[in-house]
């Protein structure tokens, strides 16, 4: 597969979400993490979809014949380190076998088009040290690390 075999990168649909919380659980266990929880299109569908301002945004990378296979979701964040406001992207996830193509590019542009849409400076995002593929590709990209720890906390 080549990019230009790559239908487009577009916003993410309802009818979307059970082949993007497939990817999110190939993704997941890419990243050695937890899986996601079972009932993830439902979820996803009530924050893209729902009620109220809507926040999150989800791209999809739609090869020719309609298989999804790739994403990336951001939302806007506030930093109060840098006094400002930026977009966080929280995933960018390409199939086995579509990576190294430049369909990667197309996902990070579209979501750059959205930092640059909300007047956001900035796209900040996290992947783990040992993804050494995809940090050649930010790399690639102009991105720059910085080196801190994730930590969760459970609210519940």
């Amino acid at each position: 597969m080549t990019c230009a075999e790559v239908a487009r990168v577009r916003r993410a649909r309802a009818e979307d979400l059970a082949q993007v919380a497939r990817l999110a659980a190939e993704h997941a266990a890419y990243e050695r993490a937890a899986p996601p929880p079972e009932d993830l299109a439902r979820r996803l569908e009530a924050l893209l979809f729902g009620a109220g301002p809507v926040r999150l945004r989800c791209f999809v990378a739609e090869a020719d014949g309609g298989e999804i296979i790739g994403y990336a979701s951001c939302a806007p964040e506030v930093s109060t380190w840098d006094g400002s406001e930026y977009l966080h992207m929280d995933r960018l996830f390409l199939r086995d076998g579509h990576r190294g193509l430049g369909v990667g590019p197309l996902l990070m542009e579209a979501v750059v088009d959205t930092a640059r849409e909300l007047r956001l400076g900035q796209v900040q995002w996290r992947t783990p040290a040992r993804n050494t593929d995809a940090i050649r590709f930010y790399d690639r990209l102009g991105a720059r690390a910085r080196e801190k720890l994730r930590y969760h906390l459970p609210a519940d």
